[in-house]
């Protein structure tokens, strides 16, 4: 069976099930609402009790209540004749999600696209600077990036702290644009098995080394050194400062984006961890992801 067969199976499917439910609704209400022979009289004992005392009668439903299911059927029938409903047919009045949103969007941008077009003509660092287009900046912020790094832009595990100024893959204002526009892979591999337990927790310290701090395990620290040097410093720099044209982060600044305790990064270095960042240019456009790429350069470059 070929995909336009299929397609077609399931298009007569919803038109069939779909008719065959109000018939079958309306059937039911004719049915029910008609008194058939031997049935007592309306407002009489059925026959039927409960508890001792408690009679059924033969009382009908309401004339108005009755007339509501019909109405009700009518109003399916005139909706599914002028919206999709019915398999692929599209309904006589045409309208859809997509050209509903297409509509919505056109008008947005008839309406607000002149604005960004005139912020797309200034560089960043000005733009950061003008307190009108960080208003603009920050409401898309809030509405497409604070799920992820927070409304006040200072991340969460797995999501990059905003504003402290530590980029994983730069900090230039074209370094942001880009990553904004076209999105992000971090990968960074898993070292269990090349390492071994005894590995990981070696290096895991000589981590802890390089960030300055107390906990480091000095003699751990000493035998993860040679092993940090073959298997890590081809991303992190044989000083461990990083590479931000690889998005490999600065080791010694212990700022952590997974955590930095020592079971945190030595789960890091066992299991490996990758970060995406989605890519909004298609979404935005090239003008909005200028004003937004300026909000999160202010960020951390305020008074700059």
């Amino acid at each position: 069976m070929t995909e336009h067969d299929m397609t077609t199976f399931w298009h007569w499917w919803v038109i069939v099930l779909t008719v065959a439910n109000i018939v079958g609704i309306f059937w039911l209400i004719r049915w029910t609402s008609k008194r058939r022979a031997g049935e007592v009289a309306e407002g009489q004992e059925t026959g039927h009790v409960w508890d001792g005392n408690l009679s059924e009668y033969n009382n009908p439903l309401p004339r108005w209540w009755l007339w509501m299911f019909y109405l009700t059927i009518v109003f399916s029938v005139i909706y599914l004749a002028l919206y999709p409903g019915l398999g692929r047919f599209a309904g006589f009045l045409g309208w859809s999600s997509v050209g509903q949103y297409q509509q919505e969007a056109s008008r947005f941008e008839e309406r607000f696209g002149p604005i960004f077009a005139a912020y797309a003509d200034r560089d960043l660092p000005a733009l950061a600077r003008d307190e009108d287009a960080l208003r603009t900046g920050q409401r898309l912020f809030l509405n497409y990036c604070s799920t992820c790094h927070g409304s006040d832009a200072r991340g969460a595990p797995g999501f990059p702290n905003l504003t402290d100024g530590q980029w994983q893959w730069g900090s230039s204002p074209a370094d942001i644009h880009q990553t904004i526009m076209a999105g992000r892979q971090g990968v960074m591999p898993a070292m269990g098995d090349a390492l071994g337990a005894d590995g990981v927790e070696q290096v895991t310290h000589y981590v802890l080394s390089l960030a300055g701090r107390s906990d480091a395990n000095t003699d751990l620290a000493e035998l993860g050194a040679p092993r940090f040097a073959v298997m890590c410093a081809v991303c992190h720099g044989a000083e461990g400062t990083g590479n931000t044209a690889l998005g490999a982060p600065d080791l010694t600044n212990n700022i952590w984006l997974y955590g930095g305790s020592a079971g945190a990064i030595a789960r890091t270095i066992r299991e490996g961890r990758h970060g995406v960042m989605p890519a909004f240019g298609e979404f935005l456009g090239e003008d909005r992801v200028h004003v937004l790429a300026a909000y999160v350069y202010s960020l951390s470059h305020q008074g700059q």
